[in-house]
């Protein structure tokens, strides 16, 4: 580690200037690790750095190219994550709260990654929903689409999760094709610098895409404007603060902010000691209580449960806490919780405490002693100069105080709460004002319903444990990529992760109108009505390299006769009465009579577009948006059109995915069925694959 820590702005790493500055401490000993300030950094500068060279760097890039970088990203951190595992140890974190701040972190590029490749389009504009008709004759028409935001994403980030917090703002802003400027908070910058300094030290970040300034950054939000985001994680009140600075309000810059939250997790009736419910609720809770010493966004802040089971819920958990808690620094084998990351948070969580004792709270597991902790060197004593605190579970007698569900000890603090019935526990997890998640642990499908209809509009993620998940359950306290990490009210509104939603948030959704043809200039997808070609050769013999939005093929027609539905019928065994019996069709709404069956017309035309010869088109994979519009009788004709609508090329394999506009028509020219076909083509024609192409010409 350096005296003073670096941050690195517009492409190049800056010292601070000047003697000002935060002593940072190792949270076991109190050693100074490292300084950290931002005097004489150029922070407007930096903004516009990323909206320029940052901006133009990532322009340059498609969703799928993005997203291979994303990665590789997370191989160059898998490769030197010992490197972040050590340096986490000072910061107070065992094995496993490195894992899931460090793995974690890896994990969501890796996933962040996987769903560009597979879930976003080869180009740059994302389709929102589909085409709306807007003229009779489909010359005029329109759809949403989403672009890039034209600015920077600003992240802040808390001290608890100094990898997996920023990676989670970063990735989904990379994807979506913004730069972002990272903002660690100073108890845990150095590995925030860390993990930046190995990234940028591979090459694989294009220029501007990734800023960090450590220390304050005091002026930087009168430098932001439209086209700009803030994620924020941290307190509610320095949420509140910046949510209202004007730049934010009246520039209309995206504001996204995960705050505090008294999360709940609610013990169901039926999960009585002895049953597998029980017991995962009481592991859950020890893991939720312990890990990161307790300063999780998503800690158990209330253990919700039935009124005649608190005493033996806190009975199992302290004999839980007594055989598996050793308290000390991580740097000791043998530690299984080590400190809160600095002494001014210990002093800050053990203040809480004391207003929940305040309220009418008992420490009924753990005091506000200094405890007795596992040195480096293995000695047991009190270390002052650490940040260490005992887990801490509180009761209450009578009426539960409005402090339970409003005052938050970012620590290892649980609060136990006891109810009566369903109504109650949902109005409990209620009173928290909105929260990041809450567990409920049942197997009672009616409880957990009653729960959901009370509760889920509290709550920004739902975890359902019982017998059959809770060995497969990430847990209350793990948030995934896929899905929403962000919570209502109190939680700050958030949305940091979800998935695609999450790249959407630092993208603009945008209503075009215009022409099949222009539309399909405009985000690279056929769109119905629009030019096609048809220059003679089948596009199944076309490789990616050679294949053309627009390219079509157009069949003949094929008579369906009485015999082919019958045959179609017995062969399948599908002898609905629409097809077999005159009379009961013709009483059907929907059927002038005996029909077709619907898989007859789409396997037929397969028949009719496949090309058979070996070649580019490798496989068949799925049909999507499949509708049957117009019945087909006996004597009618039926013929298909196969347009190419959508060419995306892996990045990582030597062959590409091709969406195709498949429409059957009748011999009237009715619209019988359309949807989409997916095919696998290769890039260019294989070696073996022009090998048996010339067999079979020669």
């Amino acid at each position: 580690m350096t005296a003073i820590l670096p941050s690195f702005v517009r492409g190049e790493w800056v010292t601070p200037t000047g003697d000002d500055g935060v002593d940072v401490r190792d949270a076991s000993t109190g050693e100074v690790i490292t300084r950290v300030s931002s005097t004489g950094i150029d922070l407007a500068g930096a903004l516009d750095y990323a909206r320029t060279v940052g901006q133009a760097s990532l322009g340059e890039l498609t969703f799928p190219q993005r997203a291979m970088l994303l990665k590789q990203m997370g191989q160059a951190l898998t490769e030197r994550k010992q490197e972040l595992y050590e340096l986490s140890k000072r910061a107070g974190s065992t094995v496993r709260d490195s894992g899931a701040d460090i793995d974690g972190g890896i994990g969501v590029l890796f996933t962040y990654s996987g769903k560009g490749r597979r879930e976003m389009p080869a180009g740059s504009v994302y389709l929102d929903g589909p085409v709306e008709p807007l003229s009779k004759d489909g010359t005029f028409i329109g759809r949403h689409i989403y672009t890039r935001l034209p600015g920077v994403a600003v992240q802040i980030n808390a001290f608890n999760f100094p990898m997996w917090g920023a990676l989670e703002k970063f990735a989904p802003a990379f994807l979506a094709g913004v730069p972002s400027v990272i903002k660690p908070a100073t108890p845990t910058a150095y590995i925030a610098e860390a993990w930046v300094r190995i990234l940028l030290e591979t090459g694989l970040v294009p220029d501007g895409t990734l800023q960090l300034i450590n220390g304050s950054i005091p002026g930087l939000f009168d430098h932001l404007r439209l086209g700009d985001l803030v994620a924020f994680t941290g307190s509610a009140s320095t949420a509140d603060r910046l949510r209202t600075h004007p730049n934010v309000q009246n520039k209309t810059v995206r504001f996204t902010s995960e705050t505090d939250s008294i999360n709940a997790s609610v013990l169901g009736p039926d999960a009585v000691p002895g049953t597998p419910e029980f017991d995962a609720y009481v592991s859950q809770w020890f893991v939720e209580l312990s890990s990161k010493a307790g300063q999780k966004c998503t800690a158990i802040r209330r253990a919700i449960v039935p009124a005649g089971l608190v005493d033996d819920v806190v009975a199992a958990l302290r004999a839980k806490i007594d055989q598996r808690v050793v308290l000390g620094d991580p740097h000791a084998d043998g530690v299984t919780m080590g400190p809160l990351v600095s002494v001014e948070q210990r002093d800050d969580v053990l203040a809480q405490v004391a207003k929940l004792v305040d309220a009418g709270g008992e420490l009924v597991i753990g005091d506000v002693a200094a405890p007795e902790v596992t040195k480096a060197d293995g000695t047991r004593g009190v270390v002052p100069e650490g940040a260490f605190v005992a887990p801490m579970v509180l009761t209450f007698a009578g009426a539960v105080p409005d402090a339970v569900h409003a005052v938050e000890a970012f620590g290892p603090v649980s609060s136990v709460i006891g109810y009566s019935s369903p109504s109650e526990a949902a109005s409990l997890v209620a009173r928290g004002g909105g929260s990041l998640v809450t567990s409920v642990v049942t197997h009672d499908p009616a409880f957990a319903t009653e729960l959901l209809s009370g509760s889920a509009a509290y709550n920004g993620r739902l975890l359902f444990l019982d017998r059959v998940d809770a060995k497969t359950s990430t847990g209350h306290g793990a948030p995934v990529p896929h899905l929403v990490h962000g919570g209502p009210g109190r939680a700050g509104g958030g949305e940091e992760l979800g998935g695609i939603r999450a790249v959407l948030h630092h993208m603009q959704r945008t209503a075009i109108q215009g022409s099949p043809d222009m539309l399909t200039a405009l985000t690279g997808v056929w769109h119905a009505g629009a030019s096609a070609v048809n220059d003679g050769v089948h596009p199944f013999r076309k490789s990616l390299a050679e294949l053309r939005i627009g390219d079509q093929f157009a069949s003949p027609l094929r008579a369906v006769s009485l015999q082919d539905i019958e045959t179609f019928a017995h062969f399948t065994g599908d002898t609905f009465y629409a097809h077999m019996n005159e009379e009961d069709a013709a009483a059907n709404p929907f059927f002038p009579g005996r029909v077709a069956h619907g898989y007859l017309l789409v396997s037929w035309a397969a028949g009719l577009f496949v090309d058979p010869a070996p070649g580019p088109v490798l496989a068949n994979y799925g049909l999507e948006n499949l509708r049957f519009i117009t019945p087909v009788s006996p004597g009618d004709s039926i013929r298909v059109t196969l347009t190419a609508k959508q060419i995306s090329p892996r990045e990582t394999d030597e062959y590409g995915e091709v969406r195709w506009d498949a429409v059957i028509h009748n011999d009237r020219d009715e619209v019988v069925a359309q949807y989409d076909v997916l095919t696998l083509v290769e890039k260019r024609v294989g070696a073996a694959v022009g090998a048996a192409v010339s067999v079979m010409e020669g």
